[in-house]
This record gives structure tokens, C-alpha cells and sequence, in this order.
């Protein structure tokens, strides 16, 4: 089992879990629109973080941002009852498409 995994499987786990006591429980009950404005936040950090790499090496504070960002998402994915493993079986279903077909194949709204 990957990190993938494991952190799926806690995140899960923690929707019934008292939210005095998890940080993620306490997410899932403060509900949908906490949930979205921390994955909006984080987002706006990682955005932050990228505009501040100087050079192509690692760099921790962008790497930090990006993992919260992906926690976060992940929260809201399981929270609105959908495996956070569609995403990777999406993104896998997708290579060998060039990204202009595979965005001119999708609905109006999804295009917008």
C-alpha cells in the first residue's frame, strides 16, 4: 500500500472521528464551504510559493504548499463521497491524449 493509500484510508476513517480531536474531522463537520475555502487558500499558497522558485531545484516551501493543496483536495473529495484514486485512474486514462483533444472532448462546462 502507498502513501496514496494510507492517507486515503485515514482520511476516511476520520469522517466519523470527533473533531475536537482531528484536524480532519473537525473539516468534515465545519462542512462543504470550510472545506472549499481551505482548498481555495492552499491553492493561493501554492500559486504564492511557485511565483517565489528562483531556481529548478527542490524547493521545500513549494513542495509544502502543493502537499497541502493535494491533502486538502483530497479532504474535499472523500467529504463529497468520491475516491481520490478516480483522480490518478483519470489522469492515467488521459496518457497518449494530446491535452488539446482530450480538453476539446469534454462538455461545454467543463471547457469554461
Amino acid at each position: 500500500m502507498d502513501v496514496f493509500d494510507q492517507l486515503t484510508d485515514v482520511l476516511e476513517a476520520r469522517r466519523g472521528a470527533d473533531p475536537k480531536s482531528s484536524y480532519v474531522a473537525h473539516l468534515y463537520a465545519m462542512g462543504l464551504d470550510h472545506i472549499l475555502k481551505k482548498v481555495a487558500e492552499e491553492a493561493a499558497e501554492a500559486v504564492i510559493a511557485a511565483k517565489n522558485v528562483e531556481t529548478p531545484a527542490r524547493n521545500d516551501a513549494l513542495i509544502g504548499e502543493v502537499a497541502d493543496l493535494w491533502f486538502h483536495t483530497m479532504v474535499m473529495l472523500i467529504h463529497l463521497g468520491q475516491r481520490p484514486v478516480w483522480v490518478l485512474d483519470e489522469l492515467e486514462n488521459r496518457f497518449g491524449v494530446s491535452g488539446h483533444a482530450e480538453k476539446a472532448g469534454r462538455t461545454t462546462s467543463q471547457n469554461d
